[in-house]
């Protein structure tokens, strides 16, 4: 089980099916609109590709096939968040599809349960904590546990010149990027104004 969360900390919300997650902005670099995603051959069903975010193969991976909810098609909100996770010791640059990006939180310890031992439908070594926002609960990730696999590290570290033909310039979801570049781990304060899908239900 992780770690229980003892200091307030800004929060990134999305959503897959009906259920709200988030995870600590400290762990984001930014969100991307969907982008043109190249398949790799051979990759797991829920790894669909790579993207170029500028000049770097950042391997994509749909959080839906992921924890396991059915597959839907890709809609006018669907984004693509790009995290800097600590796997095995090393830093790893993964994209995470949702559903939709909604908002930057501020939670509390007191307003965060630890994941309950039975009926929980998600695995709860994965699992930071619930967090309690009014009536709604947000399930708030352990991401590099959720990233922690083998077919990340095979993805990891390409550069340009050894990316698909076809993604050797800019794709639609640079021109999206957040420009001011503070979803970054440097602990500066995020404002709900630097998501690029804040309305998105």
């Amino acid at each position: 089980m992780s770690t229980p969360i003892t200091e307030a900390a800004q929060y990134i919300t999305f959503k897959l099916g009906q259920e709200m997650f988030a995870i600590n902005v400290a762990q984001v670099r930014e969100v991307l609109e969907l982008p043109q995603i190249t398949k790799v051959p051979s990759a797991p069903d829920y790894m669909r590709g790579v993207v170029n975010v500028r000049g770097k193969a950042i391997p994509v991976v749909d959080l839906r096939l992921k924890f396991g909810l059915p597959q839907v098609a890709d809609s006018v909100n669907t984004r693509v968040v790009v995290m800097e996770l600590g796997i095995d010791g090393e830093s790893t640059v993964v994209g995470g599809i949702a559903d939709s990006v909604h908002e930057v939180i501020e939670l509390e310890p007191g307003q965060i349960d630890p994941p309950p031992r039975l009926a929980m439908r998600w695995r709860t070594e994965l699992i930071k904590g619930m967090g309690r926002r009014g009536d709604q609960f947000i399930i708030i990730l352990d991401i590099s546990a959720v990233f922690a696999c083998d077919e990340l590290a095979l993805l990891g570290g390409d550069d340009a010149a050894q990316l698909p033909k076809g993604l050797d310039g800019l794709t639609q979801g640079d021109a999206f990027i957040d420009q001011d570049r503070q979803l970054e781990s440097s602990g500066q304060a995020v404002t709900p104004s630097l998501l690029l899908n804040s309305n998105a239900h």
